[in-house]
């Protein structure tokens, strides 16, 4: 039954309010008002005191009663104001692998002389963040999403919310700007790469070719293999660093998702995401052919998350143009 009314309200609150675009600044008829658990709790008590006061003729009980009610109209009113008129310039998302964790981030900025504070986001895929902005300033939201499997995480709607003063009331706010978040296949397979398809075009193998070249050291981030990191100066204290190498004479090689023969499609994209991660950790070009589409061989970031958002978004439709915003900025591969 809860489930089922969660299911109406966020129907009519998206009929109500429509989609939403980046920037966006929260209006009086887009906030909603309740009181909390604590509130209503407050609130009875605020009743039986003024039925024993009125009972018993006790003027110094209906003064505090008075006081009592004066205090939850003023905290009301400053819960909603914490919200009113607070701008949502941006939304956007980062991939990750599958098993891992997705941000999204979401920046907030306070043009108002005064602070707001406690404001939370979240959203019904992860667990909620609060933060406090102080007056004309700007911060990042950043919430952790879920990204159990390979393809898109879709977040239809984000909730923006406080509870301050006093925890007696609860505001709050919907923004439906459907986003998503592109998960990659977990890299992982141990077939052996694919030979060298040759030289990129206008350059001429060198002697020694086949051997990398050292680069040097740099932070270890999602994705990087196991065997490209410098576990002598981890085990001496140093934080994980990743080994980069440059591939002599420009190597080039060329993932089929059709040569994977004998092993299911999720098999099959696992194993070219763990040869793509392997390939760009080294430094060759690679190139990908994914049932017909050749992606050109190249390297670089742009070409690793090219290439890896294919695997994630094979046989899967991606989402509808109308669904996100044309000036909501989601950071897609």
């Amino acid at each position: 039954m809860r489930s089922l009314m969660r299911r109406k309200l966020a129907a009519w609150t998206l009929k109500r309010q429509g989609l939403d675009r980046f920037p966006l600044a929260l209006g009086r008829r887009r906030l909603y008002i309740l009181p909390t658990r604590a509130g209503l709790g407050f609130g009875l008590l605020v009743v039986c005191m003024l039925i024993a006061a009125l009972n018993y003729g006790n003027s110094v009980a209906l003064l505090v009663t008075c006081l009592l009610g004066g205090f939850a109209l003023v905290a009301m009113y400053q819960c909603h104001r914490n919200l009113l008129a607070l701008e949502l310039t941006a939304c956007a998302t980062s991939p990750a692998f599958a098993g891992k964790r997705g941000t999204l981030t979401l920046t907030l900025a306070n043009s108002s002389r005064l602070a707001r504070y406690g404001v939370e986001i979240d959203t019904p895929e992860a667990q909620p963040a609060t933060t406090d902005l102080p007056s004309r300033s700007m911060r990042r939201v950043g919430l952790e999403i879920p990204a159990p499997r390979r393809g898109l995480v879709r977040i239809d709607r984000l909730r923006v919310s406080t509870t301050h003063p006093f925890g007696l009331f609860r505001a709050w706010t919907w923004v439906h700007a459907p986003l998503a978040l592109t998960v990659f296949p977990r890299p992982r397979g141990a077939r052996p790469v694919p030979p060298y398809a040759g030289m990129e075009s206008g350059r001429a193998r060198t002697k020694g070719a086949d051997a990398d070249e050292w680069r040097g050291l740099r932070t270890f981030e999602e994705g990087d293999s196991p065997r490209q990191i410098d576990w002598k100066a981890y085990a001496r204290g140093a934080p994980l660093l990743v080994k980069e190498y440059a591939a002599s004479g420009s190597q080039r090689r060329i993932f089929d998702f059709e040569a994977l023969a004998g092993i299911d499609t999720e098999a099959r994209l696992e194993q070219l995401a763990r040869w793509i991660v392997d390939a760009e950790a080294r430094g060759d070009s690679y190139g990908l052919v994914l049932l017909g589409t050749l992606l050109p061989a190249q390297r670089g970031p742009e070409h690793y998350r090219r290439t890896l958002t294919a695997l994630a978004l094979h046989g899967i439709s991606p989402p509808r143009a109308e669904a996100t915003s044309p000036r909501a900025r989601v950071a897609q591969p």
